[in-house]
């Protein structure tokens, strides 16, 4: 709202019709910057949480900029309202400000054809976001990784415990459909820890932080028993559908990774490094050793273990498949 006043009027010689004094531009970008933003986030929310999130993106995108309209309409009419109030009590400058004039002025015309534009766009860039998650779609702008570069990472993996078995049963449309339930509730806790969704493989999800912030308040421990706690919310709605509550098992490994933005007509960003291959051997761990989730000793030194809300157990050190040296291991309890 602020581009859009001061593109149209501040650059003017002259106020326009309805304003009084040149705070009134700051107050119409404040009023109507309130009002639609509200309606940006109200679209957002009502997408998030409704069928609308299960449609294709362009639903999405032309359900935002058609809300957004349908509110400037609205306040249209209420502001024809506030304009009739505003004569009867003989209030003469909010009668000057609110005058019908200015709805159907190409001025009134513009700002709402701006409005919808923007919207639209903004609701374009939200679902690419979505699709490749905001922090990739923001370096590849950036460019910041068309040139290979050293990282300390912390990679998260999570995959479905017995998940051959499962797909085996139900099918493979209901056994997609199962991952689809499962990991729609991994989002939060996602966002919640400040993670980003690296990868998607079949029933398994690798999650990815910087290292700095990947070990801070258990962020890396969080997200995984944070997630078995929703599934577990969530019984009811599995067992209707498929007849069990899945179950995951993870692993988290930190070190030295390259990224480097690989790809011409799909772009990503790929870390390298035995960083991850490490990880997958170590998650397969889990069921030999017993345990739920399970961390390397590279991890644990970086941890703040003197606050931890979880109980960290020493394992030992353990061969993992196609290492030649033995890596330390330790088992992660909720205290």
């Amino acid at each position: 709202m602020a581009s859009f006043v001061f593109f149209r009027y501040a650059q003017t010689p002259e106020l326009p019709q309805w304003a009084v004094g040149s705070a009134d531009l700051a107050t119409l970008a404040i009023y109507m910057g309130i009002i639609f933003g509200s309606l940006h986030w109200l679209s957002n929310l009502i997408s998030d949480f409704s069928a609308i999130s299960r449609l294709p993106y362009i639903f999405s995108v032309i359900f935002k900029g058609i809300f957004l309209l349908l509110g400037a309409m609205t306040l249209a009419y209420i502001t024809q309202y506030l304009n009739m109030w505003a004569i009867e009590n003989h209030m003469a400058t909010l009668r000057q400000m609110l005058t019908v004039h200015i709805l159907y002025s190409p001025s009134f015309q513009a700002l709402i054809i701006y409005l919808v534009a923007v919207r639209v766009g903004l609701a374009f860039i939200e679902q690419m976001a979505l699709l490749v998650g905001p922090r990739v779609l923001l370096n590849i702008g950036l460019g910041k990784y068309h040139k290979p570069r050293y990282e300390q990472s912390l990679f998260l993996y999570i995959d479905m415990v017995a998940s051959t078995t499962h797909a085996e049963s139900l099918g493979d449309y209901r056994f997609s459909r199962l991952i689809q339930d499962s990991f729609s509730l991994l989002s939060d806790t996602v966002a919640n820890n400040e993670a980003e969704i690296y990868r998607y493989m079949g029933d398994a999800v690798l999650i990815h932080w910087p290292l700095n912030k990947g070990v801070v308040n258990d962020r890396c421990m969080n997200i995984y028993f944070d997630f078995s706690q929703q599934l577990n919310w969530q019984r009811k709605y599995f067992e209707e559908h498929y007849g069990f509550v899945p179950k995951f098992k993870a692993a988290a490994h930190c070190g030295q990774v390259v990224a480097a933005v690989v790809g011409v007509q799909k772009q990503e960003i790929s870390y390298f490094s035995d960083v991850i291959n490490t990880l997958a051997r170590l998650q397969d761990q889990c069921n030999p050793l017993g345990q739920r989730m399970l961390i390397s000793g590279e991890l644990e030194s970086q941890l703040e273990t003197r606050e931890t809300q979880y109980k960290i157990t020493n394992l030992g050190p353990v061969k993992l498949k196609g290492k030649q040296q033995t890596t330390d291991v330790f088992g992660i309890h909720p205290k």
